[in-house]
């Protein structure tokens, strides 16, 4: 049975300058992606975000957390012992990934080394009603893996490959415990103490700043199958996804789909490539365009060399992307 790899995965903050937000939720959540057999990335990368708007982010090279808000450093030399904990995240999900890295391609009998798992991990807090909802969701090399059910404390597996872990965390009844503690107390307390220093930036209308996470990802089954192009997590609904050969717009063996919702109230879309016709040595010629109105553009390539699913290459990019008055700027996250 064959999975879907990602070849490409490209992952982008961005934040739109002179949007109105008026909301009554609350969100604090953790985002982390692991790699293996990436030698030039961080094997483990984190970001908190607040209300969608990054908050700290760090790494396993540096393992430490870095502000990314002025009202953060407030926090950081406010609550010293708390700070301590984004760093210890990181560390503790360094080697949590690890065990699962190990555990996985035994499980799922690769032979590759180069795969990426994702965590997302977070609440909802309602400043009105005080009510609040958690999550937990896991992917693996691009796909939705296991989910948790907060009301069960049980895990969904999302994927057949999924059922042996899911049964094994099952089983983990402290852990589960332990998690529903965290979802429904320590995260919307966490999310509180953030709000406390942050409240006049995350609240204020008329100039504030509104963030998108965008997935743009190269998707292939087999060295000859089509490639897909799949972008998710963008808001509003109007954009466009397609391929170009030299800069050109492709409009023959592409088969664009159409924008769906994702649960969260972003989209996503995807468009195929047939490159049963296309020349090893040509692949290069081909990118796949992400637009989102006049201002932002988002490529990915195709390699010179088709996938090899015996070993195939995977890189990972996450980059921020902040759009202030329609200039773009860029840096590593």
């Amino acid at each position: 049975q064959s999975t879907f790899v990602t070849y490409w995965n490209l992952i982008c903050l961005i934040n739109l300058k002179n949007l109105v937000c008026s909301t009554v939720k609350h969100s604090f959540s953790g985002i982390f992606t692991a790699s293996t057999g990436t030698s030039n990335l961080p094997e483990v990368v984190a970001v908190a975000l607040v209300n969608n708007i990054e908050a700290s982010y760090c790494d396993s090279k540096i393992e430490k957390a870095i502000p990314k808000q002025d009202w953060m450093e407030n926090l950081r030399d406010g609550e010293p012992e708390y700070w301590k904990e984004y760093a210890q995240d990181c560390a503790v999900n360094r080697l949590f990934f690890e065990e699962q890295f190990h555990i996985l391609k035994r499980r799922l009998n690769q032979t590759t080394s180069v795969h990426i798992l994702q965590k997302v991990i977070g609440c909802e807090w309602d400043d009105k009603t005080e009510t609040s909802h958690g999550y937990q969701n896991y992917g693996f090399d691009g796909e939705d893996f296991l989910v948790f059910d907060l009301k069960t404390l049980t895990w969904i597996a999302t994927k057949p490959q999924a059922v042996i872990t899911k049964h094994y965390w099952d089983r983990q009844k402290t852990t589960n415990d332990l998690w529903k503690y965290y979802l429904t107390q320590v995260c919307v307390d966490w999310l509180k103490k953030h709000l406390k220093y942050g409240r006049i930036s995350l609240m204020r209308t008329g100039r504030s700043l509104y963030q998108f996470i965008h997935i743009l990802s190269l998707l292939q089954k087999t060295p000859s199958s089509q490639v897909t192009c799949h972008a998710t997590g963008f808001y509003p609904d109007r954009a466009d996804l397609f391929w170009r050969k030299d800069g050109e717009e492709l409009h023959e063996d592409v088969d664009k789909g159409e924008i769906l919702p994702n649960h969260d109230g972003t989209f996503q879309m995807s468009v195929d490539l047939n490159i049963s016709s296309i020349a090893a040595e040509d692949w290069k010629k081909y990118d796949c365009v992400f637009q989102m109105s006049d201002f932002l553009f988002l490529f990915l390539f195709l390699t010179e060399k088709p996938l090899d699913m015996t070993i195939p290459i995977i890189s990972t990019i996450v980059i921020s992307v902040i759009l202030l008055g329609g200039y773009i700027f860029t840096k590593k996250r």
